[in-house]
């Protein structure tokens, strides 16, 4: 077996947990399981972004997702709602074909974050109602103020986003994803673009919230720490495959 630079295994395997609670929770993960891809996979122009990856997300569990640049993180969690679609294989979320649920109804279940927080022109309070209004679903300001108390911007409903600054700015795409009610988190690098303590304010803020809604959240870090600080697992794509899966600590310190 071979071992890459940065000191992960080459070969494709999980990365087992041999305490005996592990594998009471290994033997009943599929009752508990939000989200799973079966041999999925995408190609463009004949180039391969994603390739056969099949994994297991828990209800509850946050999972990080590493890997040099180009190995496919992003493009991996682009399928996982449909912003582009698979060559072959699928998704399943809560065991159902997502393949059988409408796009804009699959996003609103399955949630994303990117990297650059994208608003629209406007208030903030614009930004969160966007979301339920196209459900045909009016938030009362009431509804509009606790999400933003609860992403640390309380009294902000009417400013501008042209106002905010890169770390407020993420609090807002989080809240507007949020108001949505999703089951799972999307996070593309949410915190890369951001100074040293917004990183750590977002990054409690997700804890936090995913915590209180046992919320199923998968993020793409470049950052090994904060993958060790958010995530119980973790699994390493390498040139669109995953190359291993598991418990964060054992995972990136694997040698």
């Amino acid at each position: 077996m071979t071992t890459r630079p940065n000191g992960v295994a080459n070969d494709i395997r999980p990365v087992a947990d041999a305490s005996p609670q592990a594998t009471t929770e290994s033997e009943s993960a599929a009752a508990i399981t939000d989200l799973e891809t079966r041999h999925l996979s995408r190609e463009v122009a004949g180039r391969v972004l994603v390739q056969d990856v099949s994994v297991q997300v828990l209800a509850g569990e946050v999972l990080a997702i590493v890997g040099p640049t180009g190995a496919g993180k992003s493009s991996f969690l682009r399928l996982l709602n449909r912003l582009d679609e698979p060559t072959s294989g699928t998704v399943l979320l809560k065991s159902q074909d997502y393949r059988s649920i409408t796009p804009r109804e699959l996003r609103r279940r399955v949630g994303m974050v990117m990297q650059t927080a994208y608003l629209f022109p406007g208030t903030i309070a614009a930004n969160i109602a966007f979301g339920p209004q196209q459900r045909g679903k009016m938030l009362a300001p009431a509804q509009i103020e606790a999400l933003l108390e609860r992403v640390g911007l309380p009294g902000l409903a009417d400013r501008d986003v042209s106002n905010l600054s890169g770390g407020e700015a993420q609090r807002v795409a989080l809240a507007r994803t949020l108001a949505n009610e999703p089951e799972v988190l999307l996070l593309d690098e949410p915190t890369s673009a951001l100074d040293e303590a917004s990183v750590s304010g977002i990054e409690k803020l997700i804890l936090g919230i995913v915590t209180e809604r046992r919320m199923t959240c998968l993020i793409v870090t470049h950052n090994r720490a904060q993958a060790q600080r958010l995530a119980g697992r973790t699994m390493v794509m390498q040139a669109g495959r995953l190359a291993t899966i598991g418990p964060t600590e054992q995972v990136l310190n694997a040698g």
